[in-house]
């Protein structure tokens, strides 16, 4: 029988076969709504040729859906008691989200009331879990409740900001991002969290595959609504092609074995975890992308086919890019840089070819460089693959 309440202490360093709770997983699924609201609004901004004034909202309000979630996962993979008090504090938390969720609509139009408020109710959980923490784990007490300050005074600031007309300049945005950002910095000086390598590289890989499949939803929603004005040769090339990409990128992230990486280098963990903000918004932003151009093969759009095109090479470029930086201090990446550096530039490049080949054939085009890219990673993986080269 699940415990009313237990003694939360840290969970253990080095504990084997540590795997995401089925809370942490039902947590993550309450940011799908968020993210596939953020995704649609930036397609929607692409296909009427506003992407330029879209980009800073949707990298702000996804800074809000990925610290929300960092923050909750760390502290989870350091103390995970699952009982019914921890439960109740997580679901307020997942409240949170849905109205965060709720409010990107808004967001998008430069109105963050609604982002805030459901931003104050996940923090309302997260702090008093860390208050939690701070009674029952003395060693970890200085830690906890500097997380605990840290988190409640940047959120005032947080609901300040909706009292200045507009809510104030943008540049006031940048700056409380970078103090929350701080926070971890801050409180984890008299000691680092028992966060779990291996647990935190999994809750990462899940969120990943969560923004996968939400770039597959958009792609097939749009499809769905193509295929009302009759199937073509162009949608179908686009959707296959989308889906190859998609599965491409999956291939070469999971190609890295960031849990032992992770063990072997805590000291390079902020990097690491700070870093995935841009590679879960290129994630993000790839869906979008795919999905204006599904539409585009339908419809008349506003967005030229460069745009289009754009919108899909970018991300891919940000997304192979940083999976290279993040993994190389920590550990000999699997992916070769030179490899992922000209497959970048390539991917670019296509943005230039888009007027004469069109959006599905550059679709392809992009879909064969990763998945070329991913031919030259498992050839050097492969067994004997060391002594072949030599």
């Amino acid at each position: 029988m699940l415990p009313l309440r237990s003694r939360m202490g840290p969970r253990d360093l080095g504990e084997p076969h540590r795997a995401s709770s089925p809370l942490e997983l039902l947590f993550d699924l309450t940011f799908v709504a968020a993210v596939s609201q953020v995704a649609g609004r930036l397609a929607h901004a692409t296909e009427e040729a506003h992407v330029g004034g879209a980009i800073a909202p949707f990298l702000m309000v996804f800074f809000a859906i990925w610290w929300a979630w960092m923050n909750f996962t760390w502290f989870a993979s350091a103390y995970d008691t699952d009982d019914v008090l921890y439960r109740v504090m997580t679901f307020v938390q997942m409240a949170g989200v849905l109205v965060l969720a709720a409010g990107v609509p808004s967001a998008f139009d430069g109105d963050f009331t609604t982002v805030t408020i459901g931003y104050l109710v996940m923090r309302v959980g997260l702090v008093s879990l860390w208050l939690r923490a701070a009674v029952a784990h003395p060693a970890g007490r200085a830690t906890a409740l500097r997380y605990a300050a840290g988190l409640s005074i940047v959120q005032v600031f947080w609901v300040s900001r909706l009292a200045l007309p507009d809510g104030g300049p943008m540049w006031l945005f940048f700056v409380l991002a970078a103090l929350d950002l701080s926070v971890p910095l801050i409180a984890e000086r008299p000691g680092m969290t028992t966060w779990h390598p291996h647990h935190i590289a999994e809750r990462y890989g899940l969120f990943t595959i969560i923004l996968l499949g939400e770039s597959a939803l958009a792609a097939t929603n749009a499809v769905q609504d193509a295929v009302a004005h009759g199937v073509s040769g162009e949608l179908v090339t686009i959707a296959l092609a989308g889906l190859a990409i998609l599965f491409a990128l999956w291939w070469l992230y999971f190609s890295e074995p960031a849990g032992e990486g992770l063990e072997r280098r805590r000291d390079r963990s902020f990097i690491w975890g700070y870093g995935h903000y841009l590679v879960f918004a290129a994630l993000a932003a790839i869906g979008a992308g795919l999905e204006t151009a599904v539409v585009s093969a339908g419809d008349h759009i506003e967005a030229s086919t460069r745009t289009v095109v754009a919108s899909v090479a970018v991300p891919i470029a940000v997304v192979l890019v940083m999976l290279w930086a993040l993994h190389a201090p920590m550990r000999r990446t699997t992916v070769r840089p030179e490899l992922i550096g000209a497959t970048a530039v390539l991917t670019l490049l296509t943005i230039l070819a888009a007027p004469a080949l069109g959006v599905a054939a550059t679709l392809i085009v992009m879909a064969v460089l990763l998945s070329l890219l991913l031919a030259a990673t498992l050839t050097r993986e492969a067994p004997g693959a060391g002594d072949l080269a030599k």
